[in-house]
């Protein structure tokens, strides 16, 4: 690779916005300033676009091994880039499951075979496999997960001694799913009594309920203030659980996270009668409320980071009734440009926008110089025109279940170039048939 020079760009970054210039040399960004040249780089003049850091998605599930009539590695990383979002993290819930060192690996392997995006991957706890996570090298991966509540792959950590045990037995970061299992079955049992097999999909949120949430929640935060580990909650879905965060300390200090996703950003209740079990995912979209709260701490930092939790299945899967529809739906390729629009709505700033979804993510797993346009750091970079409009139909979509939430939705901002470490990925619909994808490294002492 040699050099490209981005001219007249509108940077967002480290909670400014300026105008100038970035050249990138290789893999990296060589400078940024107000007026570069260079006779040797090619040129590329942005006419006042926003250039912003990669976007940093700490959860999704790219469905590969085993499950790749939903997705693979390579399509959904695909069509990530094409949404602005140049790494990812993967969650371990494939078959098989990624809950061993051997796993993991082979992972990784399939990731620098297929992947477009930089990545990394989650190792999976599980009830019996502790002694392996010991074993697990603090720098190997973006870190552990637990299920505290089962969802789509059973991999549910509901003993109590063991999940002490893996809190007290890694350094790691713990990223975990909270949902109280005792509670969901409970309320389960209640609205099969009542409707049988045929459970509207308006009764999730009250099946996978606010109690749910905040039993599990407040336990693994009890658990993690008992233990020392650090803890990060994904996919927030309740007002209630913010009590359980602080914005009185600088990330880099906090030990107990949060994530917001954004279907809980942008959905209600009141949508499922439209879209039905197209928005069912685990935790449950849930009232307006639960969602101007989720935004209140986002804005306020009691949650530290924006994120998808990508979970395709095909169309035909989540046509089922209630009871047989899998949760969970497709939203790398949209995400950015979703929140883009809330940005031009006045619903959060752009440098918010880009601290949650880049810094924020980069400084809670210690990712190495990635997520900020910095001198020296790689070349992950997003380029947004701010004026022009689209719509999500069929021909647009990348994801290889072929389907997504937002089909007729119109965004009013366009990707127009991704760029992966230092290399332009994507071009204003265009693909490179290069890849340039590397494995996260991390700054773990």
């Amino acid at each position: 690779m040699g050099k490209t020079l981005l001219k007249n760009a509108r940077f967002i970054n480290e909670g400014k916005q300026w105008e100038g210039d970035l050249l990138v040399e290789g893999e990296r960004i060589a400078k940024i300033g107000r007026s570069i040249s260079s006779d040797t780089a090619v040129v590329i003049d942005l006419k006042g676009h926003y250039v912003m850091p990669g976007i940093i998605d700490d959860q999704v599930h790219f469905r590969e091994p085993g499950l790749t009539h939903k997705g693979t590695i390579a399509t959904e990383s695909r069509a990530a880039i094409a949404g602005g979002i140049t790494t990812f993290m993967e969650q371990p819930n494939t078959i098989p499951q990624t809950t061993t060192i051997k796993k993991l690996e082979e992972k990784f392997a399939m990731g620098a075979k297929s992947s477009y995006a930089n990545y990394s991957f989650l190792f999976g706890g599980t009830n019996d496999n502790l002694e392996e996570l010991k074993k697990l090298d603090k720098n190997a991966c973006s870190g552990v997960k637990l299920f505290l509540g089962s969802s789509t792959g059973n991999m549910l950590v509901d003993d109590e001694v063991i999940l002490e045990q893996i809190f007290r037995n890694t350094e790691m970061v713990i990223s975990a799913h909270c949902e109280d299992e005792t509670t969901i079955k409970q309320n389960l049992h209640a609205y099969k009594e009542r409707y049988g097999e045929d459970i509207p999909i308006k009764c999730h949120p009250l099946i996978r309920s606010e109690e749910a949430c905040y039993l599990s929640s407040s336990k693994a935060v009890a658990l993690a203030r008992k233990t020392g580990a650090r803890l990060h909650v994904f996919h927030v879905s309740t007002g209630k659980e913010l009590a359980l965060f602080q914005n009185d300390i600088p990330l880099a200090e906090k030990r107990i996270t949060a994530e917001v996703c954004l279907h809980h950003l942008w959905f209600s209740e009141d949508d499922y009668e439209k879209y039905g079990t197209r928005i069912k995912w685990n935790p449950a979209i849930k009232k307006a409320s639960d969602r101007e709260q989720l935004w209140q701490g986002l804005l306020d930092d009691r949650i530290d980071i924006l994120a998808t939790d990508h979970a395709p299945h095909t169309i035909e899967e989540k046509n089922q009734k209630y009871l047989k529809a899998p949760s969970g739906g497709p939203l790398v390729q949209h995400a950015l440009p979703a929140m883009m629009q809330k940005v031009m709505e006045g619903k959060i700033s752009l440098e918010h926008m880009v601290t949650k979804m880049c810094h924020n993510p980069a400084i809670l797993f210690q990712i190495k110089d990635r997520g900020y346009l910095r001198e020296g750091y790689f070349a992950d970079l997003v380029v947004v025109d701010p004026n022009k409009p689209w719509n999500v139909d069929k021909d647009s979509i990348l994801y290889k279940c072929g389907w997504s939430p937002f089909e007729g939705t119109t965004f009013n901002t366009q990707i127009t170039h991704t760029f992966i470490n230092g290399h332009l990925a994507f071009d204003h619909g265009k693909f490179s048939a290069d890849r340039h994808a590397q494995r996260l490294t991390f700054n773990r002492p």
